[in-house]
């Protein structure tokens, strides 16, 4: 993954893929479903109905199967490759690339900071130290890092936002490793034996064998002695 993350940042495309399509306004589901494939694959649009992306061969696939459902929409559409840009346009487009993914960093960026943290951080003040708890926050930073994966499989061109959310990462993910300590703590065996002696010691009222008055004395029963002198031992 590495080395092809190295590529995608300092080669250029040896073509792009502009598309250019048309489909009818209403229902509008339709210009929906087609902008938010493009938008998935880390399209860039030049104007309404009008995005270029990099030639490869895991996109040209998926542009000819949104081709497909345009003109199953009743719209219609042209693919052109263009072998060549002048540098200076091309310069203009891959920056227009890296704004676009460091948009998108900066939403989880965001998404750690107003929500994942705030999150960690109430549980603390709440002492909610429950393993549903700790393992609810674990979904919930998996699904950041699946769709930081999702960003960067589309950052063709290096945007500097990236290392941004792969320092929240880390963060969030020592704040998920602390909180999961504390509900160790909170709840394991050793925690639930160390407290074992505290409640072997509460009195238990018996009266005293043999004795005529029948008033109760303050004292273990036999079990809970048998179970102090383990726990001490």
């Amino acid at each position: 993954m590495a080395d092809r993350d190295e590529n995608r940042t300092e080669s250029r495309p040896s073509a792009w893929m502009l598309l250019v399509y048309r489909v009818p306004s209403e229902p509008a589901r339709k210009r929906v479903a087609v902008w938010r494939d493009l938008k998935r694959l880390g399209g860039l649009y030049l104007q309404q109905c009008v995005c270029i992306l990099p030639k490869m061969p895991e996109l040209a696939g998926e542009v000819e199967q949104i081709g497909e459902k345009i003109i199953g929409f009743e719209g219609e559409f042209t693919l052109f490759e263009v072998p060549k840009l002048r540098a200076d346009d091309e310069d203009k487009i891959i920056d227009a690339f890296r704004r676009l993914r460091d948009k998108e960093y900066l939403e989880i960026v965001e998404e750690c900071e107003t929500k994942f943290v705030r999150e960690v951080e109430f549980e603390h003040f709440r002492q909610n130290y429950t393993f549903g708890e700790a393992e609810e926050i674990g979904q919930d930073l998996e699904k950041i890092r699946r769709w930081f994966e999702r960003i960067v499989e589309r950052d063709w061109f290096g945007a500097g936002g990236r290392s941004d959310v792969e320092d929240w990462i880390a963060r969030c993910e020592e704040l998920l490793t602390g909180f999961e300590h504390e509900v160790y703590l909170r709840n394991s065996d050793d925690s639930l034996n160390e407290e074992l002696p505290l409640r072997l010691a509460e009195v238990t009222w018996r009266p005293e064998v043999g004795s005529d008055s029948g008033e109760p004395e303050a004292g273990l029963d036999g079990e809970a002695e048998e179970q102090a002198k383990e726990a001490s031992s």
